[in-house]
């Protein structure tokens, strides 16, 4: 199968430390990193980057061990993301970027906060779309809410069950998520999804994605934790944007979340279901666009 593409931006695999990343490079203007999600690949910016393409140079990798890039170790601990977030620090200076704004969502929203926290110095303005920092994200499940966070309970686990389990049918693992997190019909059109299974099949894949919840579960917690006791915060104008609820309340309270860690914090709450930049791009694009340009 081929894989869809960002319109008018260039396809390029990008070497740091012998690990191979796969980039979709295009726009002129300001440096800025989109990191993508899960269950997705740099494509989740198809839409956004191109919006951003007369102001910014996108840079849109794929996560390692997502996509065509390659995990950077073995084991959760290659999914650290103060590990991650020094990789992509060092991919955006081999591509001429000293400083630079950083966008994530979902998994990539974890790495985009990780490099603001660790990465002062090279991260300009940081936006995280729909998740909260790991130890957050564990502190605010309870009760039935844990239902709709399975997953993250699920792919944690230390053995290989979940690979096992995925392994048996991929499609309906992944593509449940993709149908019910999605409130915004035909947002992922039948290419791109086909094009997400078949990213999402391969074992590679399937094992680094739980090696990754592993590591959200069993490394970056401490990392959050470590810095909420030594009030370290981020120094840069932050971005947060999340979902609408619906009928079902969050348990938690998003925006009192990421005030305690950004004095210098503008929210945005969209409607649409979690995949933001598919769902709303337009909105999306304008929010990082007056984010990086404050």
């Amino acid at each position: 199968m081929t894989a869809p593409s960002i319109q008018e931006f260039e396809t390029l695999t990008v070497s740091v430390d012998g690990r191979a990343t796969s980039c979709e490079v295009g726009g002129t203007g300001s440096p800025l990193l989109l990191l993508h999600g899960f269950p997705e690949t740099r494509l989740t910016w198809r839409q956004v980057a191109p919006l951003l393409a007369d102001g910014f140079r996108g840079i849109c990798p794929d996560l390692p061990g997502y996509g065509d890039s390659d995990r950077l170790g073995d084991g959760p601990e290659g999914f650290d993301k103060a590990r991650v977030a020094a990789h992509f620090v060092a991919l955006m200076r081999e591509l001429g970027h000293d400083r630079f704004a950083v966008v994530g969502h979902d998994r990539g929203g974890l790495v985009a906060f990780r490099m603001a926290l660790n990465h002062p110095g090279s991260v300009s303005h940081v936006g995280i779309l729909d998740i909260l920092p790991s130890a957050d994200n564990w502190a605010a499940l309870q009760g039935p809410a844990g239902v709709f966070a399975f997953h993250l309970y699920l792919l944690a686990q230390p053995t290989d069950l979940p690979e096992r389990l995925i392994a048996a049918d991929p499609s309906t693992f992944f593509g449940h998520f993709l149908d019910t997190w999605t409130k915004v019909p035909d947002a992922i059109p039948d290419a791109v999804r086909a094009h997400y299974l078949e990213v999402y099949s391969r074992p590679e894949v399937i094992h680094a994605v739980c090696d990754d919840y592993r590591a959200s579960a069993f490394v970056d917690p401490a990392q959050d934790t470590e810095n909420q006791e030594a009030g370290h915060t981020l120094s840069m104008p932050t971005l947060a944007a999340w979902q609408a609820p619906g009928d079902t309340p969050l348990p938690f309270d998003p925006q009192e979340i990421w005030s305690s860690w950004a004095a210098d914090l503008r929210t945005e709450v969209l409607r649409c279901g979690h995949f933001l930049p598919e769902e709303n791009p337009a909105a999306v694009a304008a929010a990082i666009r007056t984010l990086a340009t404050t």
